[in-house]
């Protein structure tokens, strides 16, 4: 495959990223080249013309410096109040984020985004807080100077002579929309004159020293320089997403391999000078070839040192598989775009070099589109006496090479028994099975050996004089030449073939691994053994102590872990919690509450925390090594599936409950409802034929026939529930008018309501309505009975109708007790009694069937209480189409 063919399709990383931003908030940062410039002014004059576009601006914290101007520009911003801490009797005030995240506004200032926090904060640094507020979706508008980025800080300190201790990652500001707050320094200088930017006393001395003229036109460079790398960084971003041709370079993209030597560091140093000089971004890469799997812990300490080194000093890090160092940087170089490519140049053997061939020469060879360049790492010759592991020791154990020399002594043995059968010219040949032998099982030193031994015992017992090392004959020296010069070589080749063979064994055995842990995951649907399992496997695979906590009843609690009794302290109990909140690590090796020993990873499934694993090791190391990373997160991303995948089983056990329960229910409404409604009609009829002859009687008539029609109607509500919850209604939309539709639903609860009074507020001119007459006439009834029922003997219920600019309002208002709060949309689900208030009566079946209908027919219903009046108020809404256009009455 040609390592610098063009890519035809989208980037997967790019496309990742650019979803991972869905939901988050966005941060832009108001860049200057130093205080005094005005980014705290402009950025709340754009906060101001926010506010006026009607977008919810809050000030988070915002340092004014006593500045009048900049003080007039906070004018109408709502303020945070800050949150108070003291610390050594001395009381500072810091941003509040928690109550920033509670307000949940669309928009927050936070200044100054390199400040460091006081001491017991959530977090160390407030770029962290700001983090946390974009995760949770809201957009951040900050300001730094460029001398906090932490890649300009030694640049900075190199001129100015002034170190800057508070300084944050470039990577905060990398997807960040960037504006350059300029002035010419003669301006700056002129302001900082007038006691605008400080007071006079210190202006006086920022003038002798950090403010001269030279400084800040290399300051404004730096900020400008900076911003430039922005731009191309988000230009690159979406040509690598849309899968555009060509490199793009209109700004230069540098790439800097690093490895395991210590002086990697000073390579990503020098490269770091160079992308400044070339004012281009870069990035640092490790090839991680078959030789790194026999890395020491030391050397792995020192590439993550290094990696670490470089995204300190603003390069994005990556780690590449390959099966050589060239193969893998012309790949990556070829995604990444670069223009140029650095290199370091260890001091090497001659015969390293003579074996190994030269890296440098080969990437200028394979790479000509490519401009490398190649530093010297002084003082660091390679060596690797003792740097590689016992178990994996370049030359070797004793016993392989005996087993190798006894081979050798085998193949002797034969050409000595098939040489008394007459004279073989290439019994040379049979030298070389022990030495491929050698080569394949224990590496290419053995081989070199055993080639080496089978040249001597070939001239010893195979060429005249035999059984001396003389060569009589010289055309025979050139044969042991070629036999040793062919065994080296057999030998290099087949300890090539060994390590490929075991670089795909151990990928062979993390897939094997991963697949176990699959197939164990797929038999389990119990969540407490899906969590031991979980924490034996990640424990046996990375060799950590493991702990599993899923929320229990609302609190973070322990499920599983390895060894069984593991408990956690305060300090570690909040990593977690915080992990859990934000969906981030958090604990050893992250960048929050870093003095915990353990570090916590969260247990996700499309962006839903289920729980949160920790690691830790008893020797207080690194929970997890670079290389260990994406098994760890396979392995979670696994169980994440398998624990959303028993939740989901058991809702939907509980869904097959609930709907074998809503069917008897449904069959046994209907029953009862048609077996009722026979005999009911058979008493209303009997009791409408009685003639009572007395004012007794007639009383007594009057009573059973109001209770006889209020079962009906019960019966009617429980067969009109069976039908809303069949699916079963049937409707005939007509025009209704309002005025008609109560006085008809008042005239059929004349019983029920007797003497209580009506006030009907409907006005004449409303337009007629398009519903369902029976329907709707069902749902009046239920509206006006519910009234009649908790408004009071005697008080008034009030109908009320108004039109709206979404439509029109039909309102039914009591003078009752009214709902409990946080009752109003509960009161209307089925056979729902509410506590704690007068609305416990009756069958919880009236408003139900009134939502129901209301819906099917296209109308919201709603419930509130009327505070100044006192009683509850029911709502029907009918929006703009249910209305008849040009139907108002005159």
């Amino acid at each position: 495959m040609n390592a610098r063919a063009e890519p035809d399709r989208p980037n997967p990383d790019a496309l990742l990223r650019k979803a991972a931003q869905e939901g988050h908030g966005r941060l832009k940062v108001f860049l200057g080249a130093a205080p005094g410039v005005g980014k705290t002014y402009e950025m709340l004059t754009e906060a101001q013309e926010r506010r006026r576009a009607g977008v919810d601006v809050v000030v988070g914290i915002v340092e004014t410096h006593g500045r009048a101007e900049t003080e007039a520009q906070i004018r109408g911003l709502e303020i945070i109040p800050r949150r108070q801490t003291n610390y050594h009797g001395r009381r500072i005030d810091e941003m509040d984020i928690d109550a920033i995240l509670a307000r949940a506004p669309r928009l927050v200032l936070v200044d100054e985004l390199a400040h460091t926090n006081a001491p017991g904060s959530r977090h160390e640094k407030r770029y962290q807080d700001v983090e946390e507020l974009l995760a949770a979706g809201i957009d951040v508008y900050s300001t730094v100077n460029v001398q906090h980025l932490e890649s300009v800080n030694d640049v900075v300190a190199s001129f100015t002579k002034v170190r800057v201790r508070e300084t944050l990652p470039d990577r905060v500001i990398e997807n960040a929309d960037i504006e350059v707050i300029d002035i010419p320094p003669d301006e700056l200088i002129e302001r900082l004159k007038q006691g605008k930017v400080y007071v006079p006393e210190e202006a006086s001395r920022a003038l002798d020293s950090f403010f001269s003229k030279s400084n800040l036109t290399a300051l404004r460079e730096l900020a400008l320089r900076r911003t430039a790398q922005a731009i191309d960084a988000e230009m690159l971003e979406y040509v690598r997403a849309n899968a555009l041709a060509g490199n793009w370079a209109a700004g230069e993209r540098m790439v800097v391999a690093v490895s395991e030597l210590p002086g990697a560091a000073e390579l990503v140093r020098a490269a770091k000078r160079l992308a400044d000089a070339w004012r281009g971004s870069w990035t640092a890469v490790h090839i991680e070839t078959p030789r790194s799997g026999r890395f020491t812990d030391a050397e792995n300490a020192q590439l993550a040192a290094t990696l670490h080194l470089a995204s300190q000093l603003g390069a994005q890090v990556a780690t590449v598989p390959a099966e050589s160092v060239v193969e893998g940087l012309a790949r990556f170089a070829t995604e990444a775009r670069a223009t140029q490519l650095i290199v370091g140049k260890s001091t090497r053997s001659r015969w390293f070099e003579l074996r190994h061939g030269s890296v440098v020469d080969r990437l200028v060879r394979e790479m000509p589109g490519i401009a490398v360049h190649v530093l010297p790492m002084q003082g660091h010759q390679v060596s690797h006496k003792g740097t590689r592991k016992p178990a994996e020791g370049k030359w070797g154990q004793p016993g392989e090479y005996l087993i190798a020399f006894a081979l050798v002594s085998l193949v002797a043995l034969l050409g000595a028994a098939l040489s008394t059968a007459g004279n073989i010219a290439n019994a040379g040949l049979l030298f070389l099975l022990p030495v491929m032998i050698a080569a394949l099982r224990y590496g290419l030193r053995v081989g070199v050996a055993t080639s080496l031994v089978a040249s001597l015992a070939y001239n010893f017992f195979f060429l005249p004089p035999t059984h001396t090392f003389t060569i009589q004959d010289p055309q025979n020296i050139l044969t042991v030449l070629v036999l040793l010069a062919v065994a080296v070589t057999s030998s290099q080749l087949a300890a090539r073939v060994r390590d490929q063979a075991l670089l795909a064994q151990r990928s062979a055995a993390q897939n094997s691994s991963l697949a176990g842990f699959a197939r164990q995951l797929t038999a389990m649907s119990d969540p407490d053994d899906l969590s031991q399992l979980l924490c034996t496997e990640v424990s046996r695979l990375l060799r950590v102590n493991t702990v599993l906590l899923m929320t229990i009843e609302g609190q973070l609690a322990i499920k599983a872990a390895v060894p069984a009794q593991t408990q956690l302290e305060a300090l570690e109990q909040a990593a977690s919690r915080w992990s859990y909140d934000h969906n981030l690590p958090a604990g050893h090796d992250t960048e929050t509450l870093t003095a915990s020993d353990w570090q916590f990873r969260p247990l996700a499934v499309t962006g839903r925390v289920l729980g949160v694993i920790g690691l830790s090791r008893a020797d207080a190391g690194s929970p997890v090594r670079s290389d260990q990373l994406p098994m760890l997160l396979s392995l979670l991303d696994q169980a994440a599936l398998a624990f959303q995948r028993a939740a989901l089983e058991e809702e939907m056990a509980f869904v097959a409950q609930l709907k074998e329960r809503d069917r008897l229910r449904s069959a046994l409404l209907s029953s009862v409802s048609h077996d009722l409604r026979t005999p009911l009609t058979t008493i209303l009829g009997a009791l409408g034929a009685m003639h009572p002859s007395s004012v007794e009687e007639k009383g007594y008539l009057s009573e059973a026939r109001n209770e006889a029609e209020r079962l009906n109607r019960f019966v009617g509500n429980l067969l009109d529930m069976a039908r809303i919850e069949a699916g079963a209604l049937r409707q005939l939309i007509e025009p209704v008018d309002l005025t008609e539709a109560i006085a008809a639903a008042v005239h059929d609860l004349r019983r029920t309501l007797g003497n209580q009074p009506i006030d009907l507020q409907v006005p004449p001119d409303l337009p007629f309505v398009m519903v369902d007459p029976q329907l709707f006439h069902h749902c009046l009834i239920n509206l006006i009975e519910n009234a009649a029922k908790h408004g009071g003997p005697k008080t008034p219920i009030t109908v009320m109708a108004r039109r709206t600019p979404a439509g029109l309002t039909l309102s039914v208002i009591d003078k009752g007790a009214g709902i409990p709060e946080g009752a109003e949309s509960r009161i209307f689900e089925t056979f729902e009694r509410i506590e704690g208030s007068d609305r416990k009566g009756g069958s919880g079946l009236g408003l139900a069937i009134v939502k129901g209908f209301a819906e099917a027919m296209g109308l919201d219903v709603s419930a509130a209480n009327r505070p100044e009046t006192g009683g509850a108020c029911f709502s029907l809404h009918f929006p703009e189409a249910r209305l008849v256009k040009g139907s108002t009455e005159q």
